[in-house]
């Protein structure tokens, strides 16, 4: 199959998995709101169930089988082949990183860890990375060492949006002697079937990528400082790295080629629901059950997100729900399971898995809608109508 391909799940009647018609319908219906009211140019979603795919549907100016950036959800396949590597005892949590990348080990990141990478807790969230080009290795290596500390290593919570992941790429070519791209193919997802969500895509097969699209009006500073809590609070602060520029070079073939490990992935809806199928089920044994587990299923990182003040509930590579209020705030809604654990993208993608329900979910969009504030009310929004498929949700 080419890239532009994607492999065909069967769909089943919903009551054969066990999720009820009516909130399936209802769930439908609020997936393609922003788009009925203009505020996004498409969406898709694509629920799963018991291994099998449930509904997929393509809102608005795209194609059915068309395909998405889906930033950050990206992350969860990249540690999805780290796993791998931790299986097999190729690497160890607490080792240092730079016992397997000197290069990185300048500048005082001698002492972080494998386990704080995953965690978001190395201490270099803002290190930069030009992506705009394909590096070399050697390329890459220079950076990393360049690199500085923003903060002591294990202290504090800070999305790392794409160093982190910069190193753990780096650290499977050095493990595994193959390219990361190749290698995140070839291990997970083409043995999965999920041919059509790729980490790096030739430009000649990127005629069905949907391109991003920038819609609506930022929040003001005052409705941020409304929201947070925090005096002096601006839009900039909040952003980081992950700016409007940033976000809309995704529509550049040449950086969707390289498959930007923190946020570079392309795929469709049902490839990406499937995919938390996946780490569901176990197919095959593909992961060793006890690095699975770490990786979606038990909290090793409890330091607070820096802006909502939340514990940033991370497994090893995911992010755990949790209750109530603060599951919204992770993107969760209100109506999952505690133990849902999924990684959302920029622009309000979302994609995760309810264990309880053995549920999987979805949802895309091309639309950046710079309104940061009901971006996130439309993921909490539209999560809590997952969280109500199901008798056991």
């Amino acid at each position: 199959m080419s890239d532009t391909e994607t492999h065909t799940h069967v769909i089943v009647t919903p009551t054969e998995v066990g999720i009820d018609n009516d909130a399936l319908a209802q769930l439908i219906d609020r997936c393609h709101r922003e788009v009925d009211e203009g505020l996004l140019p498409s969406s898709q979603m694509a629920v799963a169930a018991g291994d099998r795919l449930v509904a997929f549907e393509t809102f608005g100016e795209a194609e059915p089988d068309s395909r998405y950036v889906i930033f950050s959800c990206t992350k969860a396949v990249v540690v999805g082949a780290f796993w791998l590597l931790l299986g097999d005892g190729s690497v160890s949590l607490d080792q240092r990183v730079a016992e397997l990348i000197p290069e990185f080990g300048t500048n005082g990141k001698d002492v972080i860890t494998v386990r704080q990478l995953l965690l978001h807790e190395g201490g270099f969230p803002h290190a930069p990375m030009n992506f705009e080009k394909d590096l070399t290795r050697e390329q890459r290596l220079a950076r990393f060492s360049a690199w500085r500390l923003n903060w002591e290593p294990g202290t504090r919570f800070e999305y790392h949006a794409t160093s982190a992941h910069w190193v753990i790429v780096e650290l499977i070519e050095q493990l595994s002697g193959v390219g990361y791209r190749k290698f995140v193919h070839e291990r997970v997802l083409d043995p999965l079937g999920l041919t059509g969500l790729r980490l790096g895509v030739a430009p000649e097969d990127q005629g069905d990528i949907n391109d991003l699209v920038v819609r609506g009006e930022p929040p003001t500073n005052a409705e941020l400082e409304e929201l947070l809590g925090i005096p002096g609070i601006t839009l900039a602060d909040m952003q980081g790295e992950v700016t409007e520029e940033a976000l809309l070079s995704f529509n550049s073939p040449d950086v969707r080629e390289i498959g930007v490990p923190g946020g570079g992935g392309i795929s469709t809806a049902a490839d990406l629901a499937m995919y938390y199928q996946a780490l569901l089920h176990n197919p095959s044994a593909m992961w060793d059950p006890a690095v699975l587990a770490s990786g979606t299923r038990e909290v090793h990182g409890t330091l607070p997100d820096q802006w909502y003040k939340v514990s940033s509930n991370r497994a090893l590579g995911t992010v755990i729900a949790g209750e109530g209020r603060d599951a919204a705030l992770r993107g969760f809604g209100r109506t999952v399971s505690p133990r849902s654990f999924g990684h959302g993208g920029a622009g309000g993608q979302i994609a995760f898995a309810d264990p309880d329900a053995d549920v999987s979910f979805c949802f895309l969009t091309n639309g950046l809608d710079r309104n940061m504030i009901r971006q996130g009310r439309r993921t909490a929004s539209i999560a809590s109508y997952v969280g109500r498929l199901t008798s056991n949700s």
